[in-house]
């Protein structure tokens, strides 16, 4: 059950509002800080001006049925989460995120309560990652929600991190755990067809609080850039886990004409991912590698700077960069080697009933 729809109060039609009631209800959650941040909503395009950096544009579209459920998934947890995506690909090139604009369709069963849930989301997370909300677009839709959000940040150029700098010998180094996203859709998605069966029986979620968050409010990793800076070490490459370990440690690969080499037993996960893969009897490497949604930071660094990571808690290596010739490849606990695939999410690949 939605916020809204606990309230018990009448619901008001979208329709009543019309778009531009609609921006001004928008506009009223909205307050900007940035000084980057010149103007925001209320003209036709927003203005910032990032003082001489490079300045860093990424871009989500998060489609109703497609990459997310509403029977399970809040309006505000989807809004904060749906930001939360979008600056993870800014701290991934090494950048700080400034400003969001947010472009959504919706269809007529939506009233005017599910937007101010939805805002309610994404000015939390605003909050969270010190962006501003400087504009965007809105329109109608015949098949339900469909989000996008697009996130600018800026770096500068001599700190700039992309995907095609790694070299052989270099590190390869995950921050948190991975794999607990993926569980947590798989325990939503059993619990929905248990209701679907039977709605009299209510969802068992309270054992599995970790892996449920890592699904529906995934947190970018903002604290790793200043972390980084603080221990003057500037990655080769890094890219955010979005898709899947193997289909981000491919990219690094082929953007930077390299093979890499990742340990299984070196795979950061959490107590509770381990568990719940026990329960639905499935490898919890498997689950790890392919899963996606973990957002967490995946980067490169020379093999001279290991001390300046060595025992941090944030910061778990996993493997080493190779020559392109030896491949891509996941040595098992056994010590037999697999060739790394990408398995994780792809939208358009057809997905098994």
């Amino acid at each position: 059950m939605s916020m809204f729809e606990e309230k018990n109060q009448p619901l008001t039609p979208i329709s009543e509002l019309g778009e531009f009631g609609l921006i001004e209800l928008i506009k009223k959650q909205i307050k900007l800080s940035n000084p980057t941040t010149v103007d925001g909503i209320g003209d036709d395009a927003a203005q910032f001006n990032h003082k001489g950096e490079n300045s860093l544009i990424t871009t989500d579209m998060l489609i109703e049925g497609v990459h997310f459920d509403l029977s399970y998934t809040p309006l505000k947890h989807l809004g904060y989460k749906a930001v939360s995506v979008n600056v993870s690909d800014i701290y991934a090139m090494n950048g700080t995120p400034s400003q969001i604009t947010v472009s959504m369709a919706l269809s007529n069963r939506f009233p005017v309560e599910a937007v101010d849930e939805l805002y309610e989301g994404i000015m939390l997370a605003c909050e969270r990652y010190g962006v501003d909300l400087v504009g965007g677009d809105t329109t109608s839709s015949r098949v339900g929600l469909v989000l996008s959000i697009t996130a600018i940040g800026s770096a500068k150029a001599e700190d700039v991190v992309k995907r095609s700098g790694a070299k052989p010998t270099d590190l390869l180094v995950l921050t948190g755990d991975i794999g607990g996203a993926y569980l947590g859709l798989q325990v939503l998605e059993r619990e929905k067809a248990v209701f679907k069966e039977n709605p009299n029986l209510q969802p068992d979620l309270a054992q599995y609080p970790y892996i449920l968050e890592r699904q529906l409010k995934p947190e970018a990793r903002k604290d790793i850039i200043p972390l980084l800076k603080e221990l003057d070490l500037k990655p080769t490459s890094m890219i955010d886990v979005s898709d899947g370990l193997s289909s981000e440690l491919i990219h690094i690969c082929k953007s930077s004409g390299v093979g890499c080499r990742v340990y299984e037993d070196k795979i950061p996960l959490d107590p509770e991912t381990i568990k719940v893969c026990e329960e639905f009897n499935v490898d919890s490497t498997t689950m790890a590698i392919n899963g996606g949604e973990d957002y967490e930071l995946l980067f490169t660094i020379p093999l001279a700077d290991f001390d300046k990571i060595k025992g941090n808690p944030h910061f778990t290596p996993i493997g080493h960069i190779t020559e392109e010739a030896e491949g891509m490849v996941l040595q098992t606990r056994d010590g037999t080697s697999a060739e790394l695939t990408a398995k994780g999410w792809d939208s358009f690949l057809k997905k098994e009933k």
